[in-house]
């Protein structure tokens, strides 16, 4: 029965990223790029510098978290193993090509996510926590005018809120490198996040503000180095991926050739996934921040996607220079970034498997707080309670299916998560203002002065 399930989700995942998703993104995409005049480029110095500045700003008493702690709880569930083992797989089907449609989606959705994080901050509510509920179930209710539509989206966050691919991954990594048994494995992990978990966005906001960083830093010197041990084939390599996201690319090796729509639906599906573009996680967890002004929330999300879409960049150029791309899924004996690692660094049997578990750590617990949040907003009293036990229900149940089919469920549950959320930022899209400045907005005064914050 199950294999019948995953099939029909499979071709429903080949349609959706292939023709619908593709399309909506690039859609929206291209119609904030033009409005804007190339917001994403003019704005960029702007956007990095908003992140400088918010390091060194530091409040005394205010509402909500730090912008900078909401930013890394935010890029804790962004940066996950899907910038490490999803992203690759992305290639290992659609080919070199894939690689060019992650750009696209991270070029795209860099103005999506800053709409989404601004409507999130826009039509926040203050709660009993000292701080904010905010999110895409607060401003469809605006962009729709009913609240079923809400109820929607805050089931489809539940659902995705519990990663039981980035569980299934971790679980399944630390297991085979450690020789540890599996369940042993699953249950002290469930433990932790369940732990974090349970301390609110505070706390995640604390754990990842101290991993993320360190991480990025060790993660980034890594792949540099293995790249650019490389950086005689690199012009070769990158006509390679351009040649191939307009033509597929034959069978080569272990490769089994992918066509150019495989390269679209891979590119597109596995950006989108590793930086929640439309899918509405980033904009629950940052509208949590003190600041009044959305748009300055707004261009560290932005930041945010950017980082996410070099590390996902990084990520597949090892695995493409070293040639490890060719490998056939199933036939890993270890995630390809590590088999590529290995042949430079030593230690990559512990030193992965721990950077996996960082990674999907961070994204679950972050994750997970977003789905209790969802679940309290359908049920006020008892929903988190009911969601801790439905979170522990499918941890434990996906952790022995096949990892590919625990993404599957996460990608269809994401793809009507964008389809609703884009919808909803098109009809709020005159709401949205595309501030690079370091002025305060005149809708955010007003706001600020309405008492919406």
């Amino acid at each position: 029965m199950f294999n019948h399930v995953f099939n029909f989700l499979m071709e429903a995942d080949a349609a959706f990223w292939g023709y619908i998703g593709f399309s909506i993104i690039i859609f929206l995409g291209c119609y904030l790029t033009f409005t804007t005049r190339f917001f994403q480029i003019r704005a960029f110095p702007y956007v990095v510098h908003t992140f400088v500045q918010e390091i060194f700003h530091h409040p005394v008493g205010a509402r909500g978290l730090h912008p900078l702690k909401a930013f890394f709880a935010s890029v804790g569930g962004m940066l996950g193993v899907g910038n490490v083992v999803g992203i690759v797989t992305a290639i290992q089907l659609g080919g070199p090509g894939a690689l060019f449609w992650v750009w696209v989606a991270g070029f795209a959705g860099t103005l999506i996510k800053y709409s989404e994080i601004y409507l999130g901050l826009k039509y926040r509510v203050r709660n009993e926590r000292q701080s904010y509920d905010g999110g895409p179930m607060y401003f469809l209710k605006k962009a729709f005018g009913v609240r079923w539509v809400s109820v929607i989206v805050c089931v489809l966050l539940c659902i995705y809120g519990a990663e039981i691919y980035q569980f299934n991954v971790v679980v399944e990594t630390i297991a085979y490198s450690w020789n540890i048994n599996r369940f042993l494995v699953a249950i002290g992990l469930l433990s932790l996040v369940l732990f974090a978990a349970m301390g609110g966005v505070t706390r995640v906001a604390r754990v990842c503000s101290w991993i993320m960083p360190i991480f990025m830093l060790v993660y980034i010197s890594m792949s540099l180095w293995v790249i650019g041990s490389y950086l005689a084939d690199l012009p070769t390599v990158m006509a390679m991926v351009i040649k191939s996201a307009f033509s597929g690319h034959a069978a080569l090796g272990g490769f089994a050739g992918s066509t150019m729509m495989l390269a679209i639906q891979n590119g597109m599906a596995g950006a989108c996934y590793a930086a929640d573009i439309g899918i509405g996680y980033d904009s629950t967890i940052q509208s949590e921040s003190h600041t009044i002004y959305p748009e300055r929330q707004a261009r560290m999300a932005f930041f945010g996607v950017c980082l996410d879409n070099f590390i996902c960049t990084l990520s597949i150029l090892v695995v493409l220079v070293t040639g490890l791309w060719q490998t056939p899924i199933g036939s890993e004996s270890a995630p390809l970034v590590q088999m590529a690692f290995s042949q430079y660094f030593p230690f990559m049997d512990i030193i992965m498997p721990l950077f996996i578990f960082i990674l999907g750590y961070t994204t679950l617990i972050a994750y997970l707080i977003v789905g209790m949040k969802c679940a309290k907003y359908l049920s006020p009293s008892n929903g988190a309670k009911f969601y801790i036990g439905y979170s522990i229900f499918v941890f434990t149940f996906f952790a022995f299916f096949d990892q590919t089919q625990a993404l599957l469920v996460m990608r269809m549950a994401g793809a009507l998560l964008l389809i609703i959320n884009l919808t909803g930022i098109y009809r709020l899209r005159k709401e949205i203002i595309f501030a690079y400045d370091t002025t305060p907005s005149e809708s955010s005064v007003i706001a600020c002065e309405q008492g919406d914050y």
